[in-house]
């Protein structure tokens, strides 16, 4: 194990360098070989591999009151395991809701699940292998990070999310006032994307909490809901930095995804050559230092809710009910599809970016890097 370790990092740390070394001698990074603090650079190293029973080290399972309100029962890890709501075999990993109890009006509502990282994440690349996602009428599933503490203080990225059945996921971010979106309808705002913007305040008390929107083309891959899944599902990846988010997806049998995003073995990826993202966010008028913190990883499945269970957008869905709660309580078997597969999740960072993370970080990877490598601290 200890020969893998060294192994892989020291491919890691040449494969930098080399990246580094090209930059500097282009002339991008100025006249040193290492970029200056808080710059971003194009390669990210992995730190977390997410994959089967993986997931319950790296995941908290949340039994709280769904603060959107839905017609669930958040429910605890032990609960989750033994209703069957999530099971994991050595490369899949299931959440789903309950789909065979019928309730009551007074009744909990449906079980679901809500999980939470333990770890925090701020200049980062996640990279989501999906085979399926919850599908059906009421159904509002979510991936998405936030700062868990005086919401939406820290901010919000929502990566995955969609109702009932809708056509295209639907990326955004949340935050306090003060941060909002140039158009990408503009040239002169240089964001181009795929998708198209829907709202561009992100403040969460304006347009009741519709935050700065992009709707993933509806032509094209699919990347929502019942043609997602008969697709065979596909790769969401996130790039998070101080200046830019961007978000981008591939479909599964897509021949352009990128070998690195393909592979859970890669130790190092390059988002510089993934194209043109489908969601584009700049800090260009929102300082993202300012209004995004170290964010969880959360996913979550709801129903109802503030959202997919909304009275207008529940009528326009042609769902055999009529109210969204109603149809959550008498109609378990609806529910069958109302799961996620995953195959893995990877996180990746920039180890050497030293002013991006936090004193305790740094450290904590300074101290990591020398063990690995077998070398002596000097104090």
């Amino acid at each position: 194990m200890y020969t893998s370790r060294m192994t892989t990092w020291i491919t890691v740390l040449v494969a930098y360098a080399l990246s580094l070394a090209t930059s500097a001698f282009a002339g991008t990074q100025g006249s040193t070989l290492f970029p200056k603090p808080g710059s971003p650079s194009k390669l990210y190293t992995l730190k977390q591999d997410i994959s089967g029973p993986g997931f319950y080290a790296f995941f908290k399972f949340e039994a709280i009151e769904d603060p959107t309100h839905g017609r669930v029962q958040y429910v605890d890890e032990p609960t989750a395991i033994r209703e069957n709501l999530t099971f994991a075999t050595p490369d899949t990993f299931i959440l789903r809701a309950d789909h065979k109890t019928v309730l009551t009006p007074t009744s909990p509502g449906r079980k679901s699940v809500r999980i939470i990282s333990r770890d925090e994440f701020k200049t980062h690349i996640a990279i989501f292998d999906v085979r399926h996602m919850p599908e059906g009428c009421a159904t509002w599933p979510a991936i998405w990070e936030l700062y868990p503490t005086n919401w939406p203080s820290g901010g919000e990225i929502d990566i995955i999310e969609g109702v009932n059945n809708q056509a295209a996921n639907q990326a955004t971010i949340h935050t306090t006032s003060g941060c909002s979106m140039p158009p990408s309808s503009n040239p002169a705002s240089n964001r181009t994307q795929l998708g198209s913007d829907t709202q561009n305040k992100c403040d969460w008390e304006v347009n009741y909490n519709a935050g700065c929107g992009v709707s993933f083309p509806k032509s094209g891959p699919p990347t929502f809901g019942p043609a997602f899944n008969k697709a065979g599902g596909g790769w969401f990846v996130l790039e998070r930095t101080p200046t830019v988010m961007k978000i981008w997806f591939w479909s599964r049998n897509d021949p352009t995804v990128p070998a690195e995003v393909k592979s859970k073995y890669s130790a190092v990826v390059n988002p510089s050559t993934y194209g043109i993202p489908y969601a584009y966010f700049p800090n260009t008028q929102c300082e993202f230092n300012k209004y995004f913190k170290e964010n969880n990883l959360v996913i979550n499945l709801t129903l109802c809710g503030d959202w997919a269970g909304g009275d207008d957008v529940w009528k326009q869905t042609g769902c055999p009910a009529p109210s969204c709660n109603a149809f959550v309580e008498t109609n378990p078997a609806a529910f069958a599809d109302a799961f996620f597969d995953f195959a893995n999740i990877r996180i990746y960072e920039q180890p050497f970016d030293l002013g991006i993370y936090p004193k305790r970080h740094v450290e904590g990877r300074r101290k990591a890097l020398s063990h690995n490598l077998g070398v002596k601290e000097i104090h």
